[in-house]
């Protein structure tokens, strides 16, 4: 049985039309011209300097008259989404639209194909196997017993943030948000907004700030926005949290001097035991 759960913060916004694949192509962090219907690609539209301005989860639909794509973005952001790309749109033969108020997002969190009528798309969550699926359907059109904090729970125990919580949209740059471990981020495609930063950054050699996953032991985890101290030194800031876990928007280098003098970190009094990967 597929229990879906549905996504009520995200919305979905559509491009059609002839140049639609190659349009959102030229324009965003992955390789949208090789997607397949049947999968999904997760990307972000950047700044000229680098950084994100909205991240989604790109669908290819086959239709009587062509394909077309479905963006599936935090719903907040849909309207300046659909602002942004129809400044780019130009001379492209491409309609944009916003299918916020007529389709809505599910998640599946199972390891098997979900069997499901009435989906309009349907695909693996590229970012982890711990994601499970993801579709887009008709609004109203499927049944969604399924409980969101179980998404939640695998979305962090992932090490996936939420752009609403774990990140600023406008001021991080994709390697901070991990982009480049959730197959957010093409080294092989041609140029897009923002790309020369985003290689600057994959040829460093360390990537300070990270968002990294914690665990703490307290009856009562740190707020989402909690700054994250060691010693007296400011290190990030908590984000999204589910159970024991959560994820921290943080200096990884101050955290590793930190932990190398002794000292431990907190937030809002909370110790916190970080688990950091090296970049």
């Amino acid at each position: 049985m597929s229990h879906a759960i549905l996504l009520p913060e995200r919305g979905v916004v559509e491009i059609s039309g002839p140049d639609a694949i190659s349009f959102l192509h030229n324009l965003v962090t992955n390789d949208i011209q090789s997607l397949a219907a049947g999968e999904a690609r997760f990307a972000a539209l950047l700044t000229p300097q680098g950084k994100i301005l909205c991240d989604f989860l790109v669908f290819r639909r086959e239709t009587t008259e062509g394909p077309l794509l479905l963006l599936d973005c935090p719903r907040s952001l849909a309207p300046e989404l659909l602002q942004r790309l129809n400044r780019y749109r130009l001379r492209a033969n491409a309609t944009v639209a916003d299918k916020s108020d007529a389709y809505e997002s599910l998640a599946y969190i199972e390891e098997q194909t979900p069997q499901q009528e009435n989906l309009l798309t349907l695909a693996r969550d590229p970012r982890s196997p711990l994601m499970g699926w993801r579709a887009i359907a008709q609004r109203g059109t499927v049944d969604a017993p399924g409980d969101h904090a179980s998404y939640d729970e695998h979305r962090i125990s992932a090490g996936v943030p939420d752009g609403a919580v774990d990140f600023p949209y406008g001021d991080a740059y994709p390697h901070e948000t991990n982009m480049d471990r959730l197959s957010g981020l093409d080294f092989k495609k041609g140029c897009y907004v923002g790309q020369e930063v985003v290689s600057r950054m994959q040829h460093r050699t360390v990537v300070r700030k990270r968002i990294t996953p914690f665990r703490f032991d307290g009856e009562t985890p740190p707020a989402a926005g909690s700054e994250v101290i060691a010693g007296e030194i400011k290190i990030g800031v908590t984000g999204s949290h589910w159970g024991k876990e959560g994820l921290a928007l943080i200096r990884t280098d101050r955290l590793e001097d930190a932990l190398a003098a002794g000292q431990k970190a907190q937030a809002a009094g909370v110790p916190l035991e970080f688990s950091v990967a090296k970049s």
